[in-house]
């Protein structure tokens, strides 16, 4: 039988271990057909219309960019009672912090900022905040002013508002307690719970209060249950990750192994196997050798004739042997007196093991069936010099 075509059905076979469910499409049916009526097992088709290489689990497919929206957007039971749609009104005036304070801005802030607080009690916030919007006019540079307006936003759930000031308050101090704390408090308002956790774990950490600790007790319990759901998600992502790194690994394994049949076959469809001993050496090219047997035969006629003979050790998924192929048959072509052998070490196995190759290319030097030299790897500069070196005193 033709040695590319059993190639071919190698191939095929080896398609029908991994997905034996292609034995089910209608082309195959008078194979399919012949192994039943030889006793085999045939696995059962799928019931939807799919291609032959999709799995018949849909996450082993499933995009892992998509993965993660499907995972995060699942159902979590948080306590979401107090959550509030985001306030939209426009942005509030803020001070300008390039404005030189000086000590007249300063005392009628703080006499603005003591008007918004006696409001503030009287229940008026609207008022306070104007107050304290006027007071952040005179004095831009008071984190104090912007954590105390921030403070009202929030008793006035305008949680958008509350963060605006908290930010300016903690870009002009970073250790202000109030900013984190009503930032917090806003951020709790809608529903950004991770965010509010570390906003209070901040505040408590510069000057703790009962209300941090009363917020605390709210946020951290919706907090901790998105941590938990982040982490589950991220094992299901890195375990994904892994599958699909596996399956890539056996992807190219068998894209390797398809490639090394094919070359075999071309090899064994152009080359004729001689294991005569009358096989002359065909000066000028390089042999293929296919047997013990017709090595030896090949080395016989060399030494019979005392040239120098080159044994090359080589294998089809070889980068380096590709690499340096050309160059030994054109120097083949060059030295027409030195015999160039080759032979392919998944080919010949046994030639191999009794040659001790550790590693290709291997490059033999053999004078009257003894080793007087060799070249080990991809030195192209080694092997020419080398070789014009013997042929010279041949």
């Amino acid at each position: 039988m033709d040695s590319s075509k059993v190639a071919e059905l190698k191939l095929f076979v080896n398609k029908l271990k991994s997905n034996p469910s292609i034995i089910n499409d209608p082309s195959l049916g008078f194979f399919k057909s012949y192994l039943q009526s030889l006793g085999a097992q045939i696995p059962q088709g799928p019931e939807t219309d799919e291609s032959d290489d999709e799995s018949s689990n849909p996450e082993e497919h499933a995009d892992p960019d998509s993965l993660e929206d499907e995972f995060m957007e699942s159902d979590i039971e948080l306590d979401n009672a107090d959550v509030l749609e985001p306030d939209n009104d426009p942005p509030q005036q803020m001070g300008d912090p390039s404005v030189e304070v000086t000590e007249e801005n300063r005392d009628a802030a703080q006499l603005s900022k003591l008007k918004a607080m006696d409001t503030i009690s009287e229940g008026n916030l609207d008022e306070a905040i104007g107050h304290l919007t006027e007071a952040i006019l005179l004095n831009p540079c008071s984190a104090i002013l912007y954590a105390t307006r921030a403070s009202v936003y929030v008793k006035m759930k305008k949680p958008n508002a509350a963060i605006r000031d908290a930010n300016a308050a903690l870009e002009i101090n970073s250790d202000s307690a109030k900013g984190y704390k009503f930032r917090a408090m806003a951020k709790a308002m809608l529903g950004q719970w991770e965010e509010a956790k570390k906003d209070l774990h901040a505040a408590s950490t510069l000057d703790y209060d009962e209300e941090i600790g009363s917020a605390l007790k709210k946020v951290e319990p919706n907090a901790h249950k998105i941590e938990e759901h982040r982490r589950k998600y991220e094992r299901l992502r890195k375990e994904r990750e892994l599958k699909k790194a596996e399956i890539e690994r056996q992807r190219r394994r068998a894209e390797s192994q398809a490639a090394s049949e094919r070359e075999k076959a071309k090899v064994h469809s152009s080359e004729k196997r001689n294991d005569s001993e009358t096989t002359p050496l065909q000066d000028g090219q390089v042999l293929s050798i296919h047997s013990a047997s017709e090595l030896e035969t090949k080395f016989n006629a060399a030494s019979s004739l005392s040239r120098l003979v080159i044994l090359y050790f080589t294998a089809s998924w070889c980068g380096p042997c590709r690499f340096i192929s050309p160059l030994y048959t054109s120097l083949a072509g060059k030295y027409t007196k030195i015999v160039f052998l080759k032979v392919d070490i998944d080919e010949l196995r046994d030639v191999a093991a009794h040659w001790n190759i550790g590693s290709v290319p291997t490059f033999f030097f053999i004078k009257n069936g003894k080793e007087i030299d060799r070249v080990v790897g991809a030195d192209k500069n080694g092997l020419e010099k080398k070789i014009a070196l013997y042929a010279s005193q041949s």
